[in-house]
This record gives structure tokens, sequence and C-alpha cells, in this order.
């Protein structure tokens, strides 16, 4: 190897970094083809991906208490399509790349769309701009995901992420409906900043819990027991309002990391050549684990 990079670390591990992106693009031409598509984890996926589109089209015909049961149902179904791929080894960068694709549509567009119909249409242009805005920025949030996977810390996320931005509105449709308010003005005075808040939390870098770290295999502490068992219980109880007070924690979870003073940092991984072969596995996302 050229003396440059035996005494500089930094440009040895970006060359190594060079070959093994060279390496998997090409591999993501080939082995998608040889493996086809694993047909559970793809199943669900497109559960949630038509639950998004029922969302949409249950929001335009006025039934928004519907189209919000619907964004949960794909919530569901984001987080049930990683977990069904990680315990059949069926992961596949086809399932990660259709997992981002069905996010922006039942994450991104139909929230935005609900909200829009729900609340923000007597803004006229006003409203119409802060809805795009929110798709632009589920997008470009999921984007920045899957560009920055295995070069963050893995126990936060950057950002809201897309499916909490999208459970936080299908949330203030659950508690406004229950409570059986008529305040027009009132819901456009919430709904606006709300989802106008909730697009820019996407593409900041406010830190937020992620859950891909908890195991599910071992005991778990008492407290924990507890506190899972009570909130099932307020699930099936009042579900409208567990999940409006649940989404908005966890949306006021990162603001509240941030005032603690945790940042988010960027790692750089350093490869080693006996590395090469698990980084794919590393730096590639289940199929549907993301949560962006």
């Amino acid at each position: 190897m050229n003396s440059r990079y035996r005494s500089n670390p930094r440009a040895r591990a970006a060359r190594l970094r060079l070959i093994s992106e060279l390496r998997d693009r090409r591999e993501r031409v080939v082995a998608p083809l040889k493996r086809g598509i694993f047909l559970v984890p793809v199943t669900i996926t497109s559960l949630g991906l038509l639950a998004g589109f029922y969302s949409l089209i249950s929001a335009i015909n006025g039934h928004f208490v519907r189209a919000a049961v619907l964004i949960a149902i794909a919530f569901i179904c984001d987080g049930l399509d990683g977990r069904v791929a990680r315990l059949s080894r069926t992961s596949s960068l086809f399932g990660v790349e259709y997992d981002s694709l069905s996010d922006v549509v039942a994450f991104g567009v139909a929230p935005a769309v609900l909200a829009y119909t729900w609340a923000l249409r007597p803004l006229k242009l006003g409203g119409v701009i802060i809805a795009g805005l929110y798709v632009v920025f589920a997008a470009f949030r999921l984007a920045r995901f899957n560009v920055q996977t295995g070069s963050v810390d893995k126990r936060r996320f950057v950002g809201l992420p897309v499916p909490g931005a999208a459970a936080m509105i299908a949330g203030l449709v659950f508690g406004y409906h229950y409570f059986y308010f008529d305040a027009p003005q009132m819901l456009v005075a919430v709904v606006a900043p709300v989802t106008a808040a909730l697009g820019v939390l996407m593409i900041s870098r406010v830190p937020y819990p992620s859950f891909k770290s908890i195991d599910f295999y071992h005991r778990a502490p008492l407290a924990v027991t507890a506190g899972v068992t009570v909130v099932l219980t307020c699930l099936i109880a009042v579900p409208q309002i567990t999940a409006c007070v649940l989404a908005t924690a966890y949306v006021l979870s990162g603001p509240f990391l941030m005032l603690a003073g945790e940042r988010m940092t960027t790692r750089i991984p350093v490869l080693r050549p006996k590395d090469e072969d698990n980084q794919k596995a590393r730096e590639t996302s289940p199929l549907g684990s993301r949560q962006s």
C-alpha cells in the first residue's frame, strides 16, 4: 500500500470506504435479482402502504377519525415488518427501499392531507404551504436517514422520526373527536403551528429515543414491565386518549433531551480489511426498522 495511506489513517479509511461502497453498488444490482422478494415482510409493508392510501381517501371524503386509525395501522405495520425481517433473516435491499417509499405515502402524504382537510383548509394557500412543506420535510428526513445509517448512534434518531410526526397528527384527531370539541378557530390555531413544528423537528438534529436496542428476549426490570402493562391497559380502555398522550410525549422527548445537554454526533467508522465482509450488514438497515 502506498506510504501515504500508511501514514494517514483517515486517507486509508476513506479509501476502504470507497472500495466498500463500489462493491455495494455492484451488489445492489445483482443481489436483489438473485435473492428475489421475501413475501412476508414485503406483504406487511404493502399493507402499511395501502393503509396510508386509504387514509388519503378517507381524509378527502371527510372521514377524519377513520383516516387517523388507518395511519395508526400503518404505524403498526411499519414496526412489524422490520421485526419479522430480522427474526426470519429475510432483510433485503429491495425491502429497505420499498419501506422508505411506503413511509413517504403513509407518514408523509397521508398525515399532511389529513391535517389540511381536517383543520388547515380555512387558511387556503397558507394551509397548502404548511401541508406541502410537511411532505417535503418528511421526504428529506427519510433520505437523510438512509444516507446516515451506520454513522450515528443507534440509540438515538437524528430529528423526529417520520412515523412519530404522523402519529402526532393522528393523535390530535383522536383527542379532538374524543372530547367532541366544536371549535374550528381553535383547531386551526393549534394544528397549523403543530404541523409546521413537526416538519421542522423532522429535519432538525434534535435527538430522539430509538427503541432498536431494546431486547425483548431477556428479563426486564419490574418497573419497566409494570409501565408497559399500564400503557397496554390504557390502550385497550381509552385508545384515543392514550395514543394522543403517547405521541405528544414522544414528540416532546426530543427537545427535553436537547435541553438536558444531549447532542447528536456523527461517528466516522474506521474500516479494517477483515471487517469489509460485515460492513454491509452493519450499515444496511433491516426492513422497516428505520422508523424514520
